[in-house]
């Protein structure tokens, strides 16, 4: 097989077009365009579906792409590293990381690696939907338990728990009336909080009378007394040591797991692998108090 046609064919593919690909590569459209014909006549394989408007890649084009897109980059950063004489990271990292983790933690660890690592060009996008990694062009993602992928490895960084908590000025109610509550909008769509204290198991039924897209919002809301909220621990630790909320109770249910996932069929590239190491430098631990700890310093 030619690499060179099949270097042009996962640059068309990447880019989603000749034209693209092109102007990114500042290579002629006409010699991409005969390469990957080239690439097919050599597979007898339609790899692309080329209409009037769009390129779109067939089932056996899609399948050849995410299997060997990974490791032409893994192949080129290989080269690189042994003709700079060394593994320093360098090139593009881009990374999905939730928005929680984004607002109160990511914008500081980004900035202490791109000092730390000056020939990594970053890119860090805030979302909670799940992504595509190879797809969307991801080189590492970060998630709150993630569903099984047997495409992805990954490592937990940290773990958390949620909390019931709510300003000094809310009383609990002793009997089963529902209790005002902040509640995330996507979310929340339960009647009542199982949670354990000191005093035991017990159940809050709640009556929520505001919904918000951001658990940094339910915080400042909660802190404002309009109801209870429940809310992962690291967000709240320092208002619950200043007294400035109280604390109801733990949520029953499984903990909260931060993952840091990548593709299991690309060898771990020395950017990735540099962004875990400051992962596991800022949380060797990975406990709640270490999280509010960093996102209060």
């Amino acid at each position: 097989m030619d690499l060179l046609a099949l270097t042009d064919f996962n640059l068309v593919a990447r880019h989603g077009g000749f034209g693209r690909a092109a102007r990114a590569s500042g290579r002629p459209k006409a010699t991409l365009s005969r390469r990957v014909a080239e690439l097919e006549a050599s597979l007898d394989l339609r790899l692309i579906e080329r209409g009037a408007r769009a390129l779109k890649l067939t089932e056996e084009g899609r399948s050849l792409h995410e299997r060997t897109g990974a490791l032409l980059t893994e192949l080129d950063e290989t080269v690189a590293a042994i003709a700079s004489g060394g593994d320093t990271p360098r090139g593009r990292l881009r990374i999905s990381a939730p928005l929680l983790f984004s607002q109160t933690a990511m914008g500081r660890l980004a900035a202490g690696f791109a000092l730390r690592f000056p020939q990594v060009r970053l890119e860090v996008t805030s979302e909670d939907r799940p992504v595509d990694m190879v797809e969307e062009g991801y080189d590492l993602v970060i998630r709150v338990n993630p569903d099984p992928d047997d495409s992805l490895v990954g490592r937990i960084f940290l773990r958390d728990r949620l909390v019931v908590v709510a300003s000094p000025n809310l009383v609990r109610p002793t009997d089963d009336s529902a209790v005002p509550a902040v509640v995330r909008s996507a979310g929340d769509r339960i009647a009542a909080w199982d949670v354990t204290a000191l005093s035991g198991r017990s159940r809050i039924a709640i009556d929520p009378v505001l919904r918000l897209s951001s658990l940094v919002m339910v915080r400042d809301a909660v802190r404002a007394g309009v109801g209870a909220g429940r809310l992962p621990l690291s967000l709240v630790s320092h208002d619950l040591a200043a007294g400035m909320l109280a604390h109801w109770g733990d949520v029953d249910g499984p903990e909260i797991a931060l993952w840091a996932l990548y593709p299991s069929r690309r060898l771990l590239s020395a950017r990735v692998s540099a962004f875990l190491d400051c992962l596991k430098e800022a949380f060797p631990m990975g406990t709640p108090a270490e999280l509010a700890a960093y996102v209060g310093a």
